[in-house]
């Protein structure tokens, strides 16, 4: 699943598999609708860590437990990487990814986040992506991960100019669908 959040930390859109797999409407999951499927549990450990990323302009890994349509929760990666653009390389929000995961057993069941790195893990089949953008951009965080362990750094900015195009893309499909006062 992916999602792209605004400079305030809103989100702007998130695609199809996040109603297929919460039941939720992409509508209600704007702005910061989507943290009711959050388990409740998670709910103020994932909303304060996430307020860090964006106060950093941080890229992020966190895992939490999400609601899916059933009712029953389930452990996600959410991760994103910031995006920049003009004038002078203003933040304008994040691009990032939802996966669905095995709990670490080894690991006490409480959310849990990493700032400064997203290495997002392999797509799980029960989700894949809805449209060739949502693929290329879930490829284009993949990308990200790999270049920050292989140590090809130059290829960094061209590449987060592209997850920030991916992501203006992304956001601008869903204002369609959106009331324009939930889009900012």
């Amino acid at each position: 699943m992916i999602f792209v959040a605004n400079a305030d930390g809103g989100v702007s859109y998130v695609s199809p598999e996040w109603s297929a797999f919460t039941g939720q409407a992409a509508a209600e999951a704007v702005e910061h609708g989507w943290s009711r499927c959050l388990h409740a549990d998670d709910f103020a450990g994932a909303t304060s860590f996430l307020r860090t990323a964006l106060d950093q302009q941080s890229e992020y890994t966190l895992n939490a437990r999400l609601r899916r349509t059933d009712g029953s929760y389930t452990w996600v990666v959410i991760g994103a990487v910031p995006s920049y653009g003009p004038p002078a390389r203003t933040f304008l929000g994040f691009l990032g990814s939802i996966t669905e995961v095995a709990h670490d057993t080894t690991m006490p069941p409480t959310v849990r986040g990493t700032l400064a790195r997203f290495v997002p893990p392999p797509m799980n089949p029960a989700t894949p992506p809805g449209s060739v953008l949502e693929a290329v951009a879930d490829h284009l965080l993949m990308a990200h991960g790999l270049i920050e362990e292989d140590g090809a750094k130059e290829l960094l900015p061209t590449l987060r100019q592209a997850l920030a195009v991916a992501g203006r893309l992304l956001a601008r499909g869903m204002t369609a669908d959106v009331p324009s006062d939930r889009i900012h």
